[in-house]
């Protein structure tokens, strides 16, 4: 506002110098025309148009001064120009820095938006990757275990049918391992009892079941000689040189009933 003032002044005052310079000019012109006429008029002429001089030059000076102060108007608007341009190229060039600066922060914010969605949905993926592994394992596991819980319930299985069918067998065999016993317990009681009752049917034969019975030469229930006896005629001896007889010549009673029941005698 102030360097639009100072320009309307200089321009009024130099509009007021040219008035000032073609005023005195219309003086100088009349006074020549009057010369021819009046010698006293070209004095006063010659006078006035010396004060017109000194007048034209102080008016001069004045727009000289004038002219220097629009130059230096001029000058200042040049440079205010100037400064404005260099405000406004550096307002400008600022702007645009500004602007660039935002567009890269931008772009680097953008970028790391996109990188850091690009790292979550790759650690997603990784993620996803390691929980799927992760599931597959376990479920592998899973089937491993039930293999092998599988595997071992059957050897289990097989163990225990194996360990039934032995004790079952060791069973059969030690049943007939007493059958076996029983009937040769048996056989042997029979024996012994086919023994006995042969031995009591010679004792009956051959001195009626007596211990003191004598016939000639034999004496005793089993009519031994006497010399068989050994001057012991008791009755255990009797029974122990009976049984060592017939065992050593026959085998049995059982056999020497048998030679008896063929030859009366044995």
């Amino acid at each position: 506002m102030t360097f639009k003032h100072n320009f309307k002044k200089v321009l009024s005052a130099t509009a007021f110098a040219a008035a000032l310079v073609v005023a005195p000019a219309a003086n100088v012109s009349a006074a020549t025309n009057d010369a021819s006429s009046t010698q006293q008029s070209a004095t006063a002429t010659s006078q006035d148009q010396q004060a017109s001089q000194d007048q034209a030059a102080s008016q001069s000076s004045a727009a000289n001064q004038s002219s220097s102060t629009s130059t230096s108007s001029a000058t200042s608007t040049s440079t205010v120009k100037k400064v404005a341009k260099k405000t406004k190229k550096t307002s400008k060039k600022k702007a645009v820095k500004k602007v660039a600066k935002k567009t890269t922060k931008k772009k680097a914010t953008k970028k790391a938006k996109k990188t850091s969605k690009k790292s979550t949905k790759k650690t997603t993926k990784a993620a996803t990757a390691a929980v799927t592994a992760s599931a597959d394992q376990s479920q592998a596991t899973d089937q491993q275990d039930d293999a092998a819980k599988k595997a071992a319930e059957a050897a289990a299985k097989k163990a225990a049918a194996a360990k039934k069918a032995a004790a079952k067998k060791k069973a059969a065999a030690k049943k007939k391992a007493a059958a076996r016993k029983k009937a040769a317990a048996k056989k042997k009681a029979a024996k012994k009892s086919a023994e006995k009752t042969a031995k009591y049917w010679i004792a009956m034969r051959e001195s009626g079941g007596y211990y003191t019975a004598r016939n000639g030469s034999c004496y005793g229930r089993y009519q031994l000689l006497i010399s068989y006896l050994g001057g012991d005629l008791s009755k255990k001896n009797q029974e122990r040189t009976a049984d060592r007889y017939v065992y050593g010549r026959y085998g049995s009673w059982v056999n020497a009933k048998r030679f008896w029941l063929a030859h009366n005698w044995y």
